[in-house]
């Protein structure tokens, strides 16, 4: 009889959900906050669709046993467990997930194909990867991201993000490093990629509007700090951005870019509400919150403001309009406190990565095959979800008059 595969053979729908919790513990946020609060998981899910696994022949694309090797390297074991601990002690109605496997689909990374994934960096890879970078052909990788990638934009876009003030997602990451010394128990990223390495925003990713001096956090360093004081009380050692920091396409960095330019939007509306509906003004904003890169007249309007390419000339008036009102936003934004502002608002929302161990919340067979939580590692994902919970409840009660 052959051996279950590590990774569940499904259709996938919906690939992206929320989870319902029953709340748990005395560590509950105040109320008015609990639906400004998103726990999430990108990289926990298990589900391969049919047909990236097998031809229209019922081959098989790629070797199983390198495709579960894969699998079991890329998956975030025990996240979703931790996320449902967490939501469950801020008394949440729920935490939303990731059901696609990421070895498939890498949503934490901008759509793409890497090329040659065993030479470009860990940080830098687009969202599908070996081995499927080199199995699916052309319609098959559109179909992957038209399906899967663009699906969980529109939910989480349409729905999950709105009004958010805090957003946790949840990771989990290797025992060792390579050097073979022991990783903290868990990791809080907040910095950029490009940022941390630059002192600025990576130039041709988003829009040059973005300002750079964002980029040096996705997340207030008071309930940052607040997280990290209140889990080395607990026991639990702590580091900061190490391994790594968060690459540019993490749904962290993504979610940023696109909160501040859609409160530049209510900014400039207020002052300029003439503008509402006018397309030029929405083809500019469209660009903008384009932090996906999904939107093929997103990028053309991009590539025309920032490259300089030509257009149709039956095109050019649209384009020439677009250009008045990107001008027109960009003065506003020199001219304005929105910067300012938006950095020190108590309504900015946070993003924040977590990393917890793998081996704390998760266990594993000589063979390295993953083995349901025991009691102990369940205990500690309780552990975490409650301290989380209460670091983030006093965040609320006594840290925000300070921001």
């Amino acid at each position: 009889m052959p051996r279950e595969l590590l990774f569940r053979v499904d259709e996938c729908d919906p690939p992206y959900e929320f989870v319902p919790v029953e709340p748990s513990g005395d560590s509950l946020v105040p109320e008015p906050y609990r639906d400004r609060i998103l726990i999430h998981t990108v990289h926990d899910g298990d589900a391969i669709p049919h047909d990236f696994i097998y031809d229209e022949h019922g081959r098989p694309r790629c070797d199983l046993g390198l495709l579960e090797r894969r699998f079991a390297e890329e998956r975030d074991w025990g996240a979703n467990l931790v996320a449902e601990r967490i939501a469950s002690a801020m008394g949440l109605p729920g935490y939303a997930r990731c059901n696609l496997a990421r070895v498939l689909l890498d949503f934490n990374r901008f759509p793409g194909s890497t090329p040659h994934d065993d030479v470009v960096r860990p940080l830098e890879t687009l969202a599908i990867n070996n081995p499927f970078s080199r199995v699916l052909d052309h319609r098959m990788k559109l179909r992957l991201l038209e399906d899967y990638y663009d699906r969980i934009s529109s939910l989480i876009e349409g729905n999950l993000l709105r009004d958010r003030i805090i957003m946790i997602a949840v990771h989990t990451y290797d025992e060792h490093n390579r050097s073979l010394t022991r990783r903290p128990h868990c990791s809080l990223l907040s910095s950029v990629l490009g940022y941390q390495r630059e002192s600025r925003m990576p130039y041709g990713i988003f829009d040059p509007m973005y300002p750079d001096i964002l980029g040096e956090s996705t997340c207030s360093r008071i309930l940052r700090d607040r997280v990290s004081l209140s889990l080395e009380r607990a026991q639990l050692r702590v580091s900061h951005n190490h391994p790594y920091p968060l690459p540019e396409g993490s749904m962290e960095v993504r979610a940023q870019v696109w909160f501040f330019f859609d409160y530049l939007r209510s900014r400039f509306e207020e002052v300029y509400p003439e503008t509402r509906g006018e397309e030029a003004y929405e083809r500019v904003w469209t660009m903008l919150l384009n932090t996906n890169l999904r939107l093929q007249e997103a990028e053309m309007l991009r590539s025309y403001l920032h490259r300089y390419r030509r257009v149709e000339e039956a095109d050019l008036p649209r384009f020439h309009a677009a250009r008045f009102a990107y001008e027109k936003i960009e003065r506003f934004l020199e001219g304005s406190d929105a910067i300012i502002a938006f950095r020190r608002s108590k309504n900015r929302p946070s993003s924040l990565g977590l990393e917890v161990r793998k081996d704390l919340v998760c266990g594993f067979d000589e063979t390295r095959r993953p083995t349901p939580a025991n009691e102990a590692q369940r205990e500690t994902a309780t552990l975490i979800g409650r301290t989380i919970a209460q670091a983030i409840k006093t965040y609320f009660e006594t840290d925000l008059e300070y921001l």
